[in-house]
Parts: structure tokens; sequence; C-alpha cells
């Protein structure tokens, strides 16, 4: 049996769907926005343990990048201002994926220096830098993309001041 839909059912339906418009399109600009901060202050994120032995009593500061990536052209001037900033007290490591040879090579010293789950879980987030406390293993900030200076002083400022 089939029934007559009315005027108010019609209306409903309509407006059901403008709703379920309205999330979608809501839900696809905000996954479309850039997401720059990647740990969360409340949550813990670790490379798995302690960082190799040669990188102990420094911040450890780690770039996966790649020479075709515009995320990591975007964020170069910022790295090579934290160089020269941090120079002698911060560690710098560049994991490189611009190539299948290069991202063998990368994740060999990945391995080498404690970074080998770190590196497994990002290799294919190029324009990525985190900042690792070597003694844990924790991630203290990840970033994507993000080429703001005081995003990553404030961080290694904080790290730095408790050593």
């Amino acid at each position: 049996m089939c029934k007559k839909l009315t005027p108010g059912v019609i209306l409903g339906l309509s407006s059901l769907a403008i709703i379920s418009s309205l999330i979608t399109t809501a839900f696809v600009k905000a996954s479309a926005a850039p997401t720059y901060m990647i740990a969360q202050a409340n949550q813990v994120r670790t490379v798995g343990g302690a960082l190799a032995k040669q990188l102990q009593g420094k911040p450890v500061v780690v770039d996966i990048y790649a020479s075709w990536c515009p995320a990591c052209k975007n964020i170069a001037p910022t790295l090579s201002q934290l160089k020269q900033e941090y120079g002698g007290r911060v560690h710098f490591i560049v994991l490189d994926v611009s190539d299948r040879a290069k991202a063998n090579q990368a994740e060999k010293r990945a391995r080498e220096l404690g970074l080998g789950q770190f590196f497994s879980a990002n290799k294919s987030q190029t324009g990525m830098v985190a900042i690792i406390d070597p003694a844990t293993g924790n991630i203290l900030t990840q970033h994507r993309n993000n080429a703001n200076k005081s995003a990553y002083t404030s961080v290694l400022n904080a790290a730095l001041s408790r050593r």
C-alpha cells in the first residue's frame, strides 16, 4: 500500500537533505583546512623509546623532507633560522625521502638513531617537523607545513630550560 506524501513530509525531507548537505560541506571544508599542530598537549606521543646515545642531552628536531615537496620549501627558511639560532644546543635531523634511494638511506639512518618507528609512521608526511625529547622519545610537538617560527621556539626554549 502506497501512501501519498503530504506537504509536511516533503518539507521535512527537503530540510533533512539541506542539513545533510551543510554538514557534508562543513566536514569537507574542515578536512581541507591545513592542520599544523599534530601532537596535542594532552596526548603523549612517542617514537618508541629513548633515542640513540649520540642524540642525548639536546632536543632533537626531525624534518621529513623531499626536494619536490612544496611544504618543505615553505618551511625551509624557518628551519634555516632555527639552525642558526639553536645550532649547538639542538640536534637537527633531516630524513630525505626525495626518491627511493634517499628514502632507503633515511630509513637506515632513522633506525640507527632510534627513530625507526617514527620514520615508518611518518615517511609519507613530507613537510613535517617534530621536536623530540631524546631521553624519553616523547614527541614534544609535531607540525606539518608550519612556517611559524614561534611554534618551534616556544617548545625548544621550554625543552632547553629543563636541561
